[in-house]
């Protein structure tokens, strides 16, 4: 196994590039249901469909210099993706997914709170923006729980969802 690709650590997380051969773990991400029931398409992801978002992050991660990346727990297992992109090409987008079994433990805050200081500490962007389906509750929570601010409702695939935004001026303290 080549050595990971650290972006970024927390107590519990390693936030890591991908490697070329991670579509497979994409897919499994995406696999079921109940991990793709709030996502674009709402359908499990086929092999193809996670190889085209693999190579997009690649070139996100070249073009931009952030992307959705691997997410790893203290042992190494694989729970997730988590990253700030750009979206729609005019501002950045927080984004995560885990596995079902790493639900309820706090790790979605974790990575989003983490990914948003060192969103800001590189100095990407002013902000960043984030969407959920409008179900989609637990994701909301997380949101809030790292300081973001409701805004203007977003339509995606035709489906009109709570929009949340945070900057560098309403960032909140460190602790």
């Amino acid at each position: 196994m080549r050595e990971q690709r650290v972006i970024l650590k927390t107590p519990r997380l390693s936030l890591v590039m991908w490697d070329e051969g991670d579509a497979a773990l994409v897919q499994q991400l995406h696999s079921t249901m109940a991990t793709t029931r709030y996502l674009s398409g709402n359908a499990p992801w086929s092999l193809e469909k996670a190889e085209q978002r693999l190579r997009g992050w690649f070139e996100e991660q070249a073009r931009d210099g952030t992307t959705k990346y691997k997410l790893l727990a203290e042992d190494g297992s694989f729970v997730g993706r988590a990253g700030i992109s750009q979206f729609r090409s005019e501002q950045f987008e927080l984004g995560y997914s885990l596995r079902e079994e790493a639900w309820g433990k706090g790790l979605a805050t974790e990575a989003a709170g983490a990914l948003a200081d060192w969103f800001f500490e590189r100095q990407f962007a002013q902000g960043f923006i984030a969407f959920t389906h409008p179900e989609n509750i637990a994701s909301q929570r997380v949101l809030r729980k790292i300081g973001m601010r409701e805004c203007s409702p977003i339509l995606i695939d035709g489906v009109l969802g709570p929009a949340f935004e945070l900057t560098a001026d309403i960032q909140p303290a460190k602790c």
